[in-house]
């Protein structure tokens, strides 16, 4: 197996970053995320308005990583078998055969995930949460990478099924890319002109084996303790928050974990500071909250929520000894 240094983690990213940026213009924060959650091998739900280029970053990371792709448009009469696959009978020897569907892939694009119905939602469960399919009783196991890209309209709600809080909590964090500036949507505008076709053609970055090994290389960055016991009581504030019907698991304690680590590795770092925790903590906690009811008339979030939280929850003081040397 490969072996790469942190600052191999960081040079390598920043190189992904910036071919990916050749196609989705001036959302080098928002990109960095995405990356944050493949490095930490989660899956990631973008939730944004329509034309803001949620599957064009889907199948910008697929292209710069080198990864095979495939999307499934996710429609109300799609059926699980036609993301999972299904047994086909075969009329010559009278045997059964498995026809693997699109989710035996190394980068799913689960196009408007909430047009489906939850009976279709499901069939991405397991393979979410084990990267295993299961059908009619054989067990099929999803070679990695496998990560899935799911985006969704916020405000389009006729003939949708909003994802329930179970699958939500699948997804590592929730992602949102939001308008252009000006000055950005001119270059959008520039760079089409001048390549005179839709298409954007990105060239690999780096390979398959090397996202597996910046995935290993991610799990030597260390975590204090003090910064460990901010993580929990980020995630236990949610839980008692005023607002809140049900706070995050301890499944998002371990998303600010996987997440915060990968940011470090980022900046060529081999520790997490508390920076790192405020800086992911509403992308991979808001999705996970459930607010009471009555707040919803009042447009509250739980983004809003888990900012109050990093307001309210003391951060640790920087350990003197905590610098790496350049």
């Amino acid at each position: 197996m490969t072996e790469l240094g942190l600052d191999e983690v960081s040079v390598r990213s920043a190189a992904v970053l910036d071919e990916v940026e050749r196609a989705v213009v001036g959302k080098r924060p928002e990109l960095e995320l995405v990356l944050l959650a493949i490095l930490a091998d989660g899956h990631v739900l973008v939730e944004d308005y329509p034309g803001l280029a949620k599957t064009l970053v889907a199948r910008s990371f697929a292209q710069v990583l080198d990864m095979e792709f495939a999307r499934i448009q996710f429609t109300p009469d799609l059926l699980p078998a036609d993301v999972t696959g299904s047994s086909v009978y075969r009329q010559a020897d009278g045997s059964f055969e498995f026809r693997p569907g699109p989710v035996f892939t190394n980068l799913l694009l689960a196009d408007e995930i909430n047009r489906a119905p939850p009976k279709t939602q499901s069939a991405l469960l397991e393979a979410m949460a084990e990267r295993q399919v299961t059908v009619e009783g054989e067990t099929h196991i999803l070679q990695p990478p496998f990560l899935v890209i799911a985006t969704q309209n916020p405000i389009e709600y006729e003939g949708t099924y909003p994802l329930p809080e179970a699958q939500l909590d699948r997804f590592l964090i929730r992602a949102r890319l939001g308008y252009p500036a000006r000055d950005d949507e001119w270059q959008v505008l520039e760079r089409r002109r001048e390549r005179m076709t839709d298409e954007v053609v990105l060239a690999p970055a780096c390979g398959r084996d090397d996202l597996l090994a910046m995935q290993r290389s991610v799990e030597t960055v260390h975590v204090d303790r003090s910064v460990g016991l901010y993580m929990v009581d980020l995630v236990a504030a949610t839980r008692v928050h005023p607002q809140v019907q049900v706070g995050a698991s301890p499944r998002g304690s371990l998303a600010l974990l996987k997440l915060s680590r990968c940011r470090a590795a980022l900046d060529g770092r081999d520790f997490v500071s508390p920076d790192d925790v405020k800086a992911v903590a509403v992308p991979a906690l808001g999705h996970r909250l459930t607010l009471r009811p009555e707040l919803w008339v009042q447009r509250v979030s739980g983004d809003d929520v888990v900012r109050d939280c990093l307001a309210r929850v003391p951060a640790p003081a920087p350990r003197a000894d905590a610098v790496t040397e350049p």
